[in-house]
């Protein structure tokens, strides 16, 4: 995932959530929206109670790596907030893999 790729001002997050569509299950919550740039762009949100420091930001390296491998799988034209949940702490990387690719197949 690419700089220019990332939704980074608060207005835009906040209003893709608040009027986006949204799909999820135990360990994610994907919101997505359409947008005007002819490309996807994505934001990745944790809560602080999910753990230190350390820990929050291994699951979003992670998920920004499990973006990059399922790449194919976001549409053009589309933004979308990755929200990880207390579930992405008891799962293995390659289950959190398969979980969100499993959950974009069926949704999206």
């Amino acid at each position: 995932m690419k700089k220019k790729d990332v939704i980074k001002p608060k207005e835009e997050f906040n209003d893709l959530i608040k009027n986006g569509k949204f799909i999820k299950n135990n360990e994610f919550v994907i919101y997505y929206k359409e947008n005007n740039l002819n490309k996807k762009r994505f934001g990745i949100a944790i809560s602080t109670k999910l753990g230190k420091a350390v820990v929050r930001n291994k699951l979003k390296r992670q998920t920004r790596e499990i973006i990059d491998k399922l790449n194919y799988f976001f549409k053009n034209n589309m933004d979308y907030i990755i929200m990880i949940r207390k579930g992405s702490l008891e799962t293995t990387f390659h289950d959190r893999i398969k979980n969100l690719e499993n959950i974009l197949k069926e949704k999206l």
